[in-house]
């Protein structure tokens, strides 16, 4: 799901309409909140990307980010059940 290039961890997500990658996107934004580590992300109708890098150390990809894209991927995992 996840790939790692240019120091960041990267997804491309797609989803069965935009009202479900908006569910999806508030889903992660609490979880981001919850950890104060927050993704780059766009969103056009029904896909997701996301990146995730730490910009206190470096803008360079740390556990920080590994534990939210885990977290990332649990929610994935409900809206494609």
């Amino acid at each position: 799901m996840w790939q790692e290039e240019d120091n960041k961890l990267k997804s491309s997500l797609t989803f069965k309409d935009f009202e479900q990658a908006m569910a999806f996107m508030n889903e992660v934004a609490a979880v981001a909140h919850e950890m104060d580590h927050h993704p780059w992300w766009s969103n056009v109708y029904n896909k997701v990307n996301i990146e995730l890098t730490t910009h206190d150390a470096g803008n360079t990809v740390t556990i920080r980010d590994h534990k939210l894209a885990k977290r990332i991927e649990e929610i994935y995992e409900k809206f494609r059940s």
